[in-house]
């Protein structure tokens, strides 16, 4: 009788709703048998419903070959019967909860593939605006130099000495050109990987007499990530100036100091309005934040441009 009651109450139950669980079948079995207690193990989760009087004894539950929990009702008796009758239904309720946990872990794979995506898009984007500010602050510097050989090199023209302007200008055009593929590339100057921040300010300012760099005061070398900024920092400074105040003497000064590394770009042209300033200095800002250090621009129409950064230890 007991078996014919427990068959209704599981199809009544499982018809009754969407989402059976262990919890579940175990009220039904041990209401259907008049159990005081019953007991469902599955997957190592215990499921009780009823009094935990005990003593128990643990039946095992196979559906097709295959154990699926175990089964013990309070007061403890032969359960082989009712084993086979709940064996189906709980081996539906473990599948369907097997269904849920893939169905999460598809929903979670599928969030962290849509944060990979965003995350790898965001990536790109970042190297791609860190490429056009290596190409702004590097690469253009030499072009912006070639431009002005040109102009002496037009004005060599009308007055002679010809041959040695062209020379001059042709090796800035092969510097230019080697600068553009190496930034290209991302590959860094060798002075500034081999010898450091001084070494590679040298190098590069050295051929512009209207620039006078002062680095004495550096002795200390930095991570490659902050002398790569610093340098393209000064750079970009330098090349601001021989823009925008052709002629005008540029100082840049680079030192040590207890707090971190400190630099300054200024030069006596004729100054201008900072709130109205382009790209050029956002450039500068934008490196100097990514390793932590600040960039200050002053300069008032007539008075020339100071520019200061500092980035800490």
């Amino acid at each position: 009788m007991r078996d014919w009651q427990l068959g209704g109450a599981l199809a009544t139950y499982l018809g009754a709703t969407q989402e059976p669980t262990p919890a579940g079948l175990a009220e039904v079995v041990g209401t259907a048998v008049g159990a005081t207690g019953c007991a469902l193990t599955v997957d190592g989760a215990r499921y009780l419903w009823g009094t935990d009087t005990g003593p128990w004894l643990e039946h095992p539950i196979t559906y097709q070959g295959e154990d699926v929990g175990t089964l013990a009702i309070a007061p403890a008796g032969p359960v082989d019967e009712l084993a086979v009758a709940v064996a189906a239904p709980l081996a539906m309720v473990r599948l369907a909860a097997e269904t849920d946990a893939l169905r999460r872990a598809g929903d979670t794979a599928a969030r962290e593939l849509i944060d990979d995506r965003w995350r790898a898009a965001a990536e790109m984007e970042a190297e791609r605006r860190g490429l056009e500010r290596d190409l702004h602050d590097g690469a253009q510097h030499h072009l912006v130099a070639l431009r002005m050989s040109l102009g002496l090199l037009e004005h060599a023209v009308a007055t002679g000495g010809v041959q040695e302007r062209v020379t001059d200008l042709l090796a800035r055009v092969d510097n230019a050109e080697r600068v553009l593929v190496n930034t290209a590339a991302g590959v860094l100057p060798v002075a500034l990987v081999i010898n450091g921040l001084a070494a590679a300010l040298t190098t590069e300012l050295a051929s512009h007499p209207e620039v006078v760099l002062d680095v004495a005061g550096l002795r200390r070398r930095y991570p490659a990530v902050v002398e790569s900024a610093v340098y393209f920092v000064c750079l970009e400074a330098v090349n601001n100036s021989r823009k925008h105040a052709p002629g005008a003497r540029v100082t840049v000064t680079v030192r040590d100091s207890y707090r971190g590394l400190e630099f300054t770009a200024t030069d006596n042209g004729p100054g201008f309005d900072v709130t109205a300033a382009g790209s050029g200095l956002h450039n500068l800002s934008a490196r100097a934040t990514a390793v932590g250090g600040t960039v200050d621009v002053r300069s008032a129409p007539g008075h020339g441009t100071r520019i200061t950064g500092f980035v800490p230890l």
